[in-house]
């Protein structure tokens, strides 16, 4: 959408030019002065509502960012959650399977940890 102060700022730009060209040519020093500064005002406002529009264009885009990074962090969220539910039911089904090798891992795994913390203490 356009804003507003674009179009007001090209129709003052358009009358200033007219203004301008009009007081140059009968010779009116006043019209003239007066033309260039409306023309100035327009181009001026003209360039406020570019502004405006950038800078809401922007924050549509970073608002769709927001939109799409937050999509994307629940969709890994809900996978990271599918993926945990998974392996907790793999690892029970083996534990089950297995109970002598489990719980051989676990010891081995319970003494690594236990070599680790009483060297990091030395």
């Amino acid at each position: 959408m356009v804003d507003i102060d674009r179009i007001t700022g090209a129709a003052k730009d358009l009358g200033g030019k007219v203004q301008g060209a009009v007081g140059d040519l009968t010779g009116s020093k006043s019209d003239s002065v007066e033309g260039r500064f409306r023309e100035a005002s327009g181009q001026a406002e003209n360039l406020y509502g570019q502004a405006k529009d950038t800078v809401r264009h922007a924050a549509g885009q970073a608002s769709s960012y927001a939109d799409d990074a937050a999509d994307y962090a629940e969709d890994a969220y809900e996978r990271g959650g599918h993926y945990l539910r998974r392996g907790t039911r793999e690892v029970s089904h083996q534990v089950a399977e297995y109970p002598l090798a489990s719980l051989l891992v676990a010891g081995l795994v319970g003494f690594g940890l236990g070599l680790l913390v009483s060297a990091s203490r030395d």
